[in-house]
């Protein structure tokens, strides 16, 4: 992933038991059941007008801030983890058959609810500030997310959710859905892709019960924050949390991969902004990486009502997950609707074992582009998300080839490489043209770049 949000989570609990319905920021949602409803493609998402976007049934205005394309908002709505059998919804209910199974609370009930059909469209308090994400932190920037307007934004992780689910009084949940950044065009990256966070919540009875002489220990302490703790969290306390947690992502990777997966926990904690730790499994050779895990700051558990409860939280990409389980080698065929690729995930049962045959492998058309920046306000990202606009699905990756400073002037050139390929099909030379020769003007209009094509 090209920006793994690591920050530290933070939950809070309530003692009050789980009703049947819980509202979540004027949401109804289901406890103990996920919820698989989604949203027509054809009304997802239209442009009312220059001036407002509509979105979900709801119209937001457009100010300063405002950059998200039409191509993107053409996804909403999609809920790819909710199509039934599509590798992405197999994985959300491997992983949700997994947690049901592994938890059950008194009276055999699952312990942990799961949460797939919450609305994309947050606020930035919701996306930022309720995780304690400090106002001049890099990840706001308009550069890497798609905003709405300035207080509306795609969500850009399914941490989004994690204030509002624990404010409800939920202490254990999966929480699923389409989360948007823009980002480098690759096989790998992807402007709309899909994560699951997990978050689980402890009691001190809940967390000290199965320890010898655990009676005597306590989950909160005053002292000073370290590389190891927060400075009110125990030692005791962290340690066993973050056993919980490694204990848990290592059996559901061994559910999902079999045995022999190789661990390697780097770091057990570290104060706010950075990863708790991070989990890498090789697997085939392959390097899986958790988004972001660790112990949840107490400041946010605190101000979501949970004051006399500790919790970790961790983040997966389920793309990632799916290409490496499946060996799906490109992220735009998650995309497809193509029955040579989505029939192969028509299965009896969400756990057997798929190995994805390619389609043909069509040859890829390249084009080179070259031009003079405008200003110190440019950013690759601007150029990306514009050729995607133009491109979509046809340009398979763009690489930045060449910088060049010129001597005199001082102005920066660009080169871009885009491989054209349809996933499908071949291309033909003149459609490839016409696509590039848009992308041209486009960029000099809409970019204010000066072409050297």
């Amino acid at each position: 992933m090209a920006m793994l949000w690591k920050f530290m989570r933070v939950a809070k609990y309530s003692t009050r038991g789980l009703s049947q319905e819980v509202k979540v920021r004027g949401i109804i949602t289901h406890s103990r059941h996920s919820s698989s409803r989604s949203i027509p493609s054809d009304i997802a998402a239209n442009t009312a007008s220059l001036n407002t976007v509509e979105l979900l049934g709801k119209v937001y205005p457009r100010d300063d801030y405002s950059n998200v394309t039409e191509k993107i908002l053409s996804k909403v709505g999609k809920n790819l983890h909710n199509q039934k059998h599509h590798p992405l919804w197999l994985i959300k209910e491997q992983v949700k058959d997994h947690f049901y199974k592994q938890y059950t609370g008194r009276f055999g009930t699952p312990l942990f609810s799961v949460y797939d059909a919450l609305s994309p469209v947050v606020t930035v308090q919701q996306n930022f500030d309720s995780l304690l994400i400090p106002h001049d932190h890099a990840s706001r920037r308009r550069e890497d997310n798609y905003y709405l307007n300035r207080d509306h934004m795609l969500r850009a992780h399914t941490s989004a959710h994690q204030w509002d689910l624990i404010h409800s009084g939920l202490d254990a949940f999966l929480a699923v859905g389409d989360v948007y950044r823009r980002d480098t065009i690759d096989s790998t990256h992807y402007p709309v892709f899909h994560q699951m966070e997990g978050v689980r919540l402890f009691s001190c009875h809940e967390l000290f019960c199965n320890v010898k002489g655990g009676e005597g220990f306590q989950l909160f302490e005053q002292g000073p924050r370290t590389a190891h703790k927060q400075e009110s969290h125990t030692m005791e306390a962290v340690r066993l949390v973050e056993f919980s947690l490694k204990q848990a992502l290592t059996r559901l990777m061994t559910h999902l991969f079999g045995d022999g997966l190789q661990v390697r926990w780097v770091d057990c904690y570290f104060p706010f902004t950075h990863p708790s730790f991070e989990m890498e499994i090789n697997f085939q050779g392959e390097w899986l990486e958790v988004l972001g895990c660790g112990v949840m700051e107490q400041e946010l558990v605190n101000s979501a009502g949970a004051q006399d409860k500790i919790g970790w939280a961790f983040g997966l990409g389920l793309e990632r997950l799916a290409m490496i389980l499946y060996d799906i080698p490109d992220i735009r065929l998650f995309w497809s609707e193509d029955e040579r690729f989505l029939k192969q995930f028509v299965v009896p049962h969400v756990c057997q074992k798929i190995k994805f045959q390619p389609l043909s492998k069509y040859p890829p058309l390249i084009n080179d582009i070259s031009f003079w920046l405008p200003s110190k306000t440019y950013s690759k990202n601007d150029f990306y998300d514009l050729a995607r606009t133009i491109g979509g699905d046809l340009i398979e990756k763009i690489v930045l080839l060449d910088e060049f400073t010129h001597p005199k002037t001082k102005k920066i050139s660009h080169c871009y490489r885009i491989t054209y390929r349809h996933p499908e099909r071949t291309l033909t030379q003149d459609e490839v043209h016409d696509i590039h020769q848009a992308i041209e003007a486009s960029a000099v209009r809409e970019l204010g770049v000066e072409g050297r094509f």
